[in-house]
């Protein structure tokens, strides 16, 4: 069931770039597997997925030991300052970051391990109340000050955006975050760019892509629903 749905997956992204011209090579696909048991995610692994996104440092350190080596990790939830340093060296990306503050630990954990951390700014462009995030009119201010950081490097922008029944209604939200990724890759900030646009679920990676995303996150399009009660 999970290979047949992350190829049902695949299929909608690259018919989505299909509809712009886009090539689907510049999608990435995280499978987003909080919550879900190892042989779960060795069923997606033997599908042939290598990225995997989970919100709970716990459950990156767990699993970083039992899946194999060659296994992507992104950290896509809110991330505490006092578990950055569990997970530094175990993550590719960390897509959260919202302030100045994380942003000045990551920096501090990154520089004992002499890595550079790639970051996203998370930017919450609805401003719905329930999310983290900066806001649009934020960003900028906050990317420029995170650019002086010599172990932390701003990749792109993500944004989660609001759950709605009709996926268009969210087309504005992709459409924004794209422009402001423009708006701030014309600038030239040192150690910033714009190239990772991290947007996107299972109810709405489509429309994403077709607004530009080059990371969508699915986890219930591939895994089923969340159970959350573990």
């Amino acid at each position: 069931m999970i290979i047949d749905n992350l190829r049902e997956v695949e299929n909608k992204i690259k018919s989505a770039c299909e509809k712009v011209n886009r090539n689907a090579d510049e999608v990435t696909l995280i499978s987003v597997s909080k919550t879900k048991p190892v042989s779960m995610l060795m069923e997606a692994y033997n599908g042939g997925a290598r990225v995997f996104g989970e919100n709970k440092v716990q459950e990156i350190m767990d699993k970083f030991e039992a899946m194999p080596q060659n296994v992507e990790w992104h950290m896509i939830g809110h991330l505490q300052r006092n578990k950055v340093k569990y997970i530094i060296d175990k993550v590719k990306l960390i897509h959260s970051v919202d302030s100045i503050r994380l942003a000045q630990t990551i920096e501090q954990e990154a520089a004992k391990k002499d890595i550079i951390m790639p970051i996203l700014i998370e930017v919450n462009i609805a401003e719905e109340e329930s999310k983290f995030g900066v806001t649009e009119d934020e960003t900028e201010a906050l990317v420029q000050e995170i650019s002086n950081y010599p172990h932390v490097r701003i990749c792109g922008l993500m944004t989660i955006a609001p759950y709605v029944e009709n996926a268009e209604e969210n087309r504005d939200i992709f459409r924004r975050l794209k422009k402001l990724s423009v708006d701030i890759e014309s600038k030239n900030y040192n150690n910033v760019t714009m190239s990772v646009l991290s947007m996107g679920m299972t109810g709405d990676y489509e429309v994403a892509v077709q607004e530009g995303a080059t990371m969508v996150r699915v986890g219930t399009g591939i895994f089923g629903e969340r159970n959350y009660q573990i």
